[in-house]
């Protein structure tokens, strides 16, 4: 087995996940074979294996949060592989969309407070050190992509819906930088 980071001093991009959609410059993961798929890993193995501790500087996550059994320890097993201020960017459905509840393979659902839980400073004020959260991430932006016909409406109708209606946000995509120092 390969094992991604040995030697490489900038460190990888990978593409968690990737499936058949791989982003170009990206090393893709998948635990299934296909075409830009790199490395087969089940990532529900913790650890990942064939990546070392801080070999990436770059992790894409489309669609693939809200599948894992256990976030704690998808975000724990990301952060353990990145490098200090690398950066990771999730995409997943919306909490309040049909999309986020009708897959029968999605185990939680993802909202803007999804991502304080990894902020360790956020854990420390909140009392939760004894959750089973290592890591360390700082949000760096926070973008929830609008269905129609909300994607056209004003910011006061957006706010306003997205706290008393469903299916006004399809998506939510969070770039994070890791913290190590």
């Amino acid at each position: 087995m390969k094992l991604f980071g040995k030697g490489e001093s900038k460190g990888i991009k990978l593409d968690v996940a990737c499936g058949q959609n791989k982003r170009e410059g990206f090393v893709g993961v998948d635990i299934a074979p296909g075409p830009g798929v790199d490395v087969v890993w089940d990532l529900e193995q913790y650890p990942w294996e064939p990546f070392k501790d801080n070999s990436v500087k770059e992790i894409n996550v489309s669609h693939y949060a809200e599948h894992t059994k256990d976030l704690m320890k998808f975000m724990n097993e990301v952060w353990r592989i990145c490098e200090d201020g690398a950066k990771v960017t999730i995409i997943g459905p919306y909490y309040t969309s049909m999309r986020c509840w009708q897959d029968p393979t999605h185990t939680r659902a993802l909202s803007e407070a999804t991502w304080l839980y990894y902020q360790k400073s956020w854990r420390e004020i909140n009392k939760l050190a004894h959750y089973p959260i290592v890591c360390d991430y700082e949000v760096t932006n926070l973008i929830l992509f609008f269905n129609e016909p909300w994607n056209q409406k004003s910011e006061e109708a957006k706010q306003f819906a997205i706290k008393h209606y469903w299916n006004v946000v399809s998506d939510i995509m969070v770039e994070l930088k890791v913290k190590k120092v």
